[in-house]
């Protein structure tokens, strides 16, 4: 097994890298008050070629694999961002690039793929709702026929980046629950205008991320054309499958970066501070081994989150291996950003030094895309071979 960098891949690091340090802590710090979307940053990104890196060359991507996608954003997220700027990379490579590289039309791909490559298009996805979030198979939000096309009614939650998206991909009931042959039949996937009559948005106010929106949207009546469907009418169950398994990858990396940041920012604290005489409190075992703890934690789910990116690279599957990553590493950075408070003592507290920014950014994954309960669910049952609980 090797785990050495290729020179390509050393390249990327180092891009990612100076991008990132563009927009450091500081940067992120303006931009979490005034809950402004990072558009400068990302359109930097774009302009690196770092955002279309797992994307097709012949659509303006680099056509590079996950496990590519997986340093870049992990350096970008290290240098200041933490792990809001994954979130990023989900909208745009993931929600839109995946669905639309394997699942979209010619024309989609010719159209959409340089946009999003070059930051001129972003995206948002309408998943979750108020009675349908870890459970995605009871999405109640339905597409009814309407000529050609379609017609979509309902509500999702917890939608992020909405304001700033021009496409949205909605997943919505084709066929109800109780007409379906099973219940994962009868869902498909849409790539929907989001600035369009009969899609409207409300913000919810929430603790962290607030740099990337996130909201209420209904559908009333929302028109639907033949063109913007993905993929197969029905049978979509499988390709969102394909499109929220890759996102946990990109989450484990930006968790990964936001670790190392909040490290980087204890140690440097506890370098430095003097308490009682002229040691540094970075001399003490009560605050070296909790830091050392995380950082040995991190460093698991990275080997971890690299398998599973080269397994998805390799076409074989990585479902246990992301999940297993993600678990890890959600607990670990969030761990470790609040040790880094700790550390900092009263300081941790203050917005200046970072570490509450990374905390409360930091926590949101524990539960999202997936919840820790879910993950150890899936263990239990597709490695552990015991019963289904739910």
């Amino acid at each position: 097994m090797d785990f050495s960098l290729s020179e390509e891949q050393r390249l990327l690091i180092e891009t990612a890298r100076r991008v990132g340090e563009d927009f450091g802590p500081d940067y992120w710090r303006r931009k979490d008050a005034a809950k402004e979307y990072p558009k400068e940053c990302w359109d930097a990104i774009c302009a690196a070629g770092l955002a279309g890196a797992m994307l097709p060359e012949e659509h303006g991507g680099s056509g590079l694999g996950m496990v590519d996608t997986a340093l870049i954003i992990e350096e970008l997220c290290a240098a200041g961002a933490g792990s809001t700027l994954a979130q990023i990379f989900m909208l745009n490579p993931i929600f839109g690039g995946v669905a639309i590289s394997k699942y979209g039309s010619a024309e989609m791909q010719r159209e959409w793929l340089p946009k999003l490559c070059s930051g001129e298009m972003t995206f948002s996805m309408g998943l979750t709702e108020p009675d349908a979030g870890s459970n995605s198979l009871e999405v109640r939000t339905f597409a009814r026929r309407d000529g050609n096309g379609w017609r979509i009614n309902g509500r999702k939650i917890w939608i992020t980046g909405v304001p700033q998206a021009d496409k949205m991909l909605i997943v919505a009931r084709t066929v109800p629950v109780a007409e379906a042959a099973k219940r994962t039949h009868g869902i498909s996937l849409f790539m929907v205008d989001v600035n369009r009559q009969g899609l409207t948005h409300n913000a919810i106010e929430k603790l962290g991320t607030n740099t990337l929106p996130s909201s209420s949207v209904f559908f009333d009546d929302l028109r639907v054309e033949p063109e913007e469907l993905i993929g197969t009418e029905h049978e979509g169950w499988r390709q969102l499958l394909d499109v929220l398994n890759t996102e946990r990858i990109v989450t484990t990396a930006g968790l990964l970066g936001t670790g190392r940041l909040a490290i980087k920012l204890a140690v440097e604290y506890a370098q430095t501070r003097k308490v009682f005489g002229d040691r540094p409190i970075g001399a003490y075992q009560a605050l070296q081994f909790p830091l050392a703890q995380y950082w040995a934690e991190l460093e698991s789910a990275r080997v971890l989150n690299f398998k599973a990116a080269w397994l998805y690279d390799n076409g074989e599957p990585f479902g246990s291996e992301s999940n297993a990553a993600k678990l890890i590493a959600s607990q670990a950075a969030s761990g470790a950003a609040e040790q880094a408070m700790q550390t900092m003592g009263g300081m941790g507290f203050a917005k200046e030094m970072h570490a509450e920014r990374l905390w409360r950014d930091a926590r949101l994954f524990r539960f999202a895309p997936i919840s820790e309960e879910m993950i150890l669910n899936f263990i239990a049952t597709a490695n552990l071979g015991l019963p289904k609980s739910y």
